[in-house]
């Protein structure tokens, strides 16, 4: 069944430096009161960057007329594909130094526009950095080093269609540009969702989704965005391919195994067959209070294997769930939500809060009432959850490191490698600046098998040189997830911050074939050098 034309995107400016809208980044008094709640943090806020300071030099490349208009050279649009979101990026903007700006950004609106940009690409040594919304926070979308011509970043938003809705088997094929909010607006009329929202829902898109093989916002069953694909279509250096949709295969290895999480350093996902749902109906949530984080582990464990499947299940440390408003007493906190196209929800809910209390939880009395309005600590976190990136944008301004990073592990290993987290971590910042840390932690995603730990790191920094501390603090980080066999990413994918976990992580008989890869269908290796392989 085709579809309607996308609903335009929103006119709300982002912002180039930072994290989401220009309009909703804390002002220089909210920034200094940030600042005081970490001892040895800036006198005063640094000035939030403008481009006309940076120097953005003329491009090294000129496409042919063939291809010019889909190019543009202008020194915003390039300054704002320059790099992702990640603290390292902010602080290097706030501190004049991006890195090595594009010198071209493109705009295709088709597969035949993406393949002949490749082909001019390779023919002149031009790097493609494919480029959805910009959210990366791993150094996803950014050049490094000088080793090509020019760079050439590859914005995919133009292609932001969802071209067809197949009702009777809940799926539909999208173009891989389409931003989170363009893509649901699109499939709303028809009482269907992807039902996948990461935090950057509003500033991601589907093929980046796909090419980081994104984690979304819910905490158990399919939680990640490899679980909703029937195919891909993806464009190469070597050819234009899409897999056969299909809701099952056992024919060989995966085609889309393949190009999930490749980062575009194999192809450009251009559309996607994906797995929808009905739109949830029934929702209910609460939350509950631990005075023991084990025995708070315990009941999350618990509540994993049950088959109750919440659909949020998010355990906060106290360190985390006071900074969330979440909790002020010292407890850790346990949000459950529960939802449902066809039933209410009520009973799940109840049997989860059964086994949280059975291991020391207290708290959740709004569970009889499974329509009402969340509890306040509910609330407090939903609210916290979404402002978190602008508030560490605000303190990145009064010198600050304030970064996150993620991981899984078996439950086995959890306990340990949360306690090794906070005092190696901590005790590297404090080492970095002179100053103590705040290392806290939470629960994003869980399993039958393992959960998720998402940790947050927050020190008073080196003036002029935060990028060196978090460098060190992350090399740290690194390598206490190796030592504990916690992968060094659950979400955030490889970029060129992850590498050196990475290549410690994969199997080498896996990095052959992976580089054999890359030499078939990359052979001038100008798709995104430096994510995944050198």
């Amino acid at each position: 069944m085709p579809v309607a034309p996308p609903v335009p995107g929103s006119a709300r400016p982002r912002s180039w430096w930072g994290w989401g809208y220009a309009d909703a980044h804390p002002g220089d008094a909210e920034c200094a009161a940030l600042g005081a709640l970490l001892p040895g943090t800036l006198a005063r806020p640094l000035p939030v960057p403008r481009v006309a300071d940076l120097t953005v030099t003329r491009p090294r490349a000129t496409p042919p007329p063939a291809l010019a208009h889909l190019v543009t050279a202008d020194p915003e649009a390039r300054a704002a594909h320059a790099m992702g979101k990640a603290y390292r990026d902010v602080i290097r903007a706030l501190r004049g130094r991006p890195g090595r700006i594009p010198d071209l950004i493109a705009r295709p609106a088709d597969d035949r526009q993406v393949a002949d940009l490749l082909d001019w690409a390779g023919e002149q040594d031009v790097a493609v950095i494919p480029f959805g919304g910009g959210s990366s926070v791993v150094g996803g979308v950014e050049y490094r080093g000088d080793a090509h011509r020019a760079v050439l970043s590859l914005d995919l938003t133009s292609m932001n269609r969802v071209l067809e809705v197949d009702t009777a088997g809940r799926s539909a094929r999208i173009q891989a540009g389409a931003l989170g909010p363009v893509l649901e607006a699109q499939l709303r009329p028809h009482g269907l969702t992807l039902r996948h929202f990461p935090q950057s829902f509003e500033f991601s898109t589907l093929g980046g989704w796909l090419a980081t093989r994104a984690g979304g916002h819910y905490a158990t069953g399919r939680t990640r965005i490899d679980d909703f694909v029937q195919s891909l279509r993806v464009v190469t250096p070597a050819g234009t391919g899409a897999s056969w949709r299909l809701p099952a295969s056992g024919a060989g290895p995966s085609p889309d195994r393949l190009f999930l999480g490749s980062e575009g350093a194999l192809g450009v996902i251009t559309e996607a067959w994906m797995r929808l749902q009905e739109r949830p109906r029934y929702r209910a949530s609460t939350s509950v209070a631990f005075t023991d984080l084990h025995r708070a582990l315990d009941a999350v464990r618990a509540i994993a294997q049950s088959d109750l499947a919440p659909a949020n299940c998010r355990l906060l440390d106290p360190g985390e769930a006071l900074l969330s408003g979440a909790s002020h007493d010292g407890s850790a906190v346990l949000v459950l939500g529960f939802e449902s196209a066809t039933a209410r929800v009520d009973d799940r809910l109840a049997s989860a809060l059964d086994l949280a209390r059975a291991h020391g939880g207290r708290g959740g009395a709004a569970a009889a009432r499974g329509d009402a309005p969340a509890d306040a600590a509910v609330g407090a976190w939903r609210s916290a959850f979404l402002r978190m990136p602008y508030l560490r944008d605000g303190l990145a301004r009064m010198g600050a490191v304030v970064e996150t990073f993620e991981t899984a592990a078996t439950w086995d290993r959890i306990p340990a490698l949360i306690d090794a987290v906070r005092t190696e971590v901590g005790a590297a910042a404090l080492k970095a600046t002179g100053h103590p840390a705040t290392v806290n932690c939470r629960l994003t995603h869980v399993y039958p098998d393992g959960a998720a730990p998402y940790f947050t790191v927050a020190v008073a920094g080196r003036p002029g040189e935060e990028v060196e501390v978090w460098d060190d603090v992350k090399a740290v980080a690194t390598d206490v997830l190796h030592r504990h066999h916690a992968t060094i990413t659950h979400h955030h994918a490889v970029g060129r911050d992850h590498r050196p976990g990475y290549d410690r992580q994969r199997p080498e008989p896996f990095a052959l074939a992976l580089r054999a890869a890359k030499d078939a269908l990359d052979p001038h290796r100008i798709l995104n050098p430096g994510a995944l392989l050198d």
